[in-house]
């Protein structure tokens, strides 16, 4: 099979800024350009979008704002993890010869309608992300005995990582006081327990091996790749205190890798909420169950950036289709040594988890040099 890595990437700072989708995504196509000048578009075989947005004919109407003819353009949602999707989708025509290079890029606006699966009407009226987090947050607690104050070091950690990433929407740090004391959205959630939808837009470039090597010095290899989907509706999870799709995709993508969790010094998790964070790193096998909290505060005392450097959904932003390529973009900008202040020592071996729709699908990825 083609080996395939990541060539170039292009992100903008999130915000709450109100613009059309199709500018969004060409925020980060133009930086990714500028910054790569010696891509020649003409190579580019493929345009992949991630998005949720209801706008159509977004895959030819980039490639013709960037000046690309490709072989293939197409749209691809996914909810959360529209953007790692995409990178597969990506990867899969080029591991397969059918392309030698492709686009991915990502962008949400605020608003985006993708934050409600209005089909899952196992939901009742509470059909908000935050009710599904309200119940796993409940049902973690109770089977672990994990206080509020153990999940509000989730938000404190990772308000305190986005604050080294300068395109992270929030700029602020709080303490666990602060979490406790901000607005109660449910019985066992807090406004500050919440990832925050936002305008962002994140665009990669993947490319074979073979044409990498004509302008990259810097190559970062997709060396796994796990996807697993257990359902649609959230009711149908085999368990509220653990993530099976997180758990299924990491083993594939751990064993194409030929890696072991011990081997990955970064990780991007998809913490949309602060239960999700623990939950996930149970779930993949880098914590016992109910105990990766303790891992959780070590590395918050400790000021260790190993787990969502970036500040993760909570402090950088949850614009759905640009998360799972700006979590790749860390990831990358941690194996090539480029990540400033929020650096992580020797990082050899990256993951990305992303998901969607109460964990029922999850995508994970392993990058390495």
């Amino acid at each position: 099979m083609i080996r395939v890595g990541i060539a170039a990437y292009g992100i903008v700072p999130f915000s709450k800024e109100d613009k059309k989708i199709e500018n969004l995504l060409m925020d980060s196509v133009a930086e990714l350009f500028v910054k790569n000048p010696e891509i020649d578009k003409r190579d580019i075989d493929g345009v992949m979008v991630s998005t949720n947005s209801n706008s159509k004919y977004l895959g030819p109407i980039v490639a013709e704002m960037s000046g690309i003819q490709p072989k293939a353009s197409v749209s691809i949602e996914n909810l959360c993890s529209s953007g790692t999707n995409a990178i597969v989708s990506a990867y899969s025509y080029i591991a397969s010869g059918l392309a030698d290079m492709v686009l991915v890029t990502g962008a949400e606006r605020f608003d985006s309608p993708g934050r409600v699966l209005d089909w899952d009407d196992s939901r009742g009226e509470f059909k908000q992300p935050v009710f599904w987090a309200s119940l796993f947050t409940k049902s973690y607690k109770n089977q672990f005995s994990i206080s509020e104050e153990d999940l509000a070091v989730v938000s404190v950690k990772n308000h305190k990582q986005a604050k080294n990433n300068p395109n992270a929407l929030s700029g602020r740090i709080f303490s666990v006081k602060d979490v406790l004391s901000s607005k109660q959205v449910t019985e066992d959630l807090r406004l500050l327990d919440c990832s925050r939808l936002c305008t962002g837009s994140a665009s990669v470039i993947l490319a074979s091996k073979d044409v990498m090597e004509n302008f990259s010095t810097e190559p970062i290899w997709i060396t796994g790749i796990g996807q697993k989907t257990t359902s649609a509706g959230f009711t149908k999870n085999n368990s509220f205190y653990s993530i099976k799709s997180a758990k299924d995709a990491s083993n594939t993508a751990l064993k194409m890798a030929k890696k072991d969790v011990t081997d990955i010094d970064a990780v991007e998790l998809h913490d949309a909420f602060s239960v999700c964070e623990p939950m996930a790193l149970e779930s993949m096998g880098f914590s016992k169950n109910g105990k990766s909290i303790k891992l959780i505060k070590e590395l918050h005392q400790t000021d260790n950036f190993k787990v969502n450097p970036r500040g993760g959904l909570m402090g950088a932003g949850h614009p759905l289709g640009a998360t799972g390529i700006a979590q790749t973009i860390e990831i990358v900008q941690q194996l090539q040594e480029r990540s400033g202040a929020r650096q992580i020592d020797d990082v050899k071996a990256g993951l990305v988890h992303n998901m969607s729709a109460a964990a029922t699908s999850s995508t994970v990825l392993v990058l390495e040099k």
